[in-house]
């Protein structure tokens, strides 16, 4: 039963990442056009993540993973903090020449962690989720580059917002879940789903 909710879970992520594979490259809200006002700013920070199936699929992936942490709900802080950091750092001009391939092996990774039958330990998913969020955010920061400073806070404090509720959201389901069911195997589906889907758009990005 376990291993054939699996594969129908991996095949529905493959599905997913391949159905939705040029919103995920796209990463942009406005129609490639920079936001020119705040509010054009704060809608275009809260629907990037959301449109970009491979950054939502790691927010909640992480929201998830936290559950199995004590204190789980600072960890998915650490993700959106990175992703901030590094947003406004390439719309100063960071170019460090990232490509959608590092994006689907944080989904790889975390898919990996997820399945593991040990508790990971709090350092490595904090660091795990520094580094990841510093990728997600560089590549997030495509639709702001060359964008005014009024539209640029917007856009990061729309960011920052929707990646909180996302990944916390996440967080309070898988821990709901896993006080009413403890045996369920939730975060091994979860995590499988997640790695899948890195393959997918790891393969999407490599073969076009």
């Amino acid at each position: 039963m376990l291993r054939h909710r699996i594969v129908v879970l991996c095949r529905a992520a493959v599905l997913l990442a391949a159905g939705a594979s040029s919103l995920a490259h796209a990463h942009h809200v406005m129609d490639y056009a920079l936001p020119a006002t705040v509010l054009e700013g704060l809608l275009s920070g809260l629907g990037h993540p959301v449109i970009g199936i491979d950054h939502l699929l790691f927010i909640a992936g992480a929201g998830v993973l936290a559950a199995r942490l004590e204190r789980g709900y600072l960890f998915p802080l650490v993700f959106v903090v990175a992703s901030i950091a590094l947003a406004g750092m390439r719309y100063l001009g960071v170019d460090v020449g990232l490509d959608e391939l590092w994006i689907a092996g944080s989904l790889v990774v975390l898919g990996a962690i997820m399945l593991a039958a040990r508790e990971p330990a709090g350092g490595v998913v904090a660091g795990l989720f520094l580094v990841t969020g510093a990728l997600h955010g560089y590549a997030l920061a495509e639709a702001i580059v060359g964008a005014e400073r009024t539209p640029l806070a917007a856009y990061l404090l729309g960011l920052a917002l929707i990646q909180c509720a996302i990944a916390l959201s996440a967080w309070k389901a898988a821990t709901w879940i896993a006080a009413r069911r403890p045996r369920a195997p939730f975060q091994r589906l979860a995590g499988a789903a997640v790695a899948v889907a890195g393959l997918a758009f790891a393969a999407m990005a490599t073969y076009g």
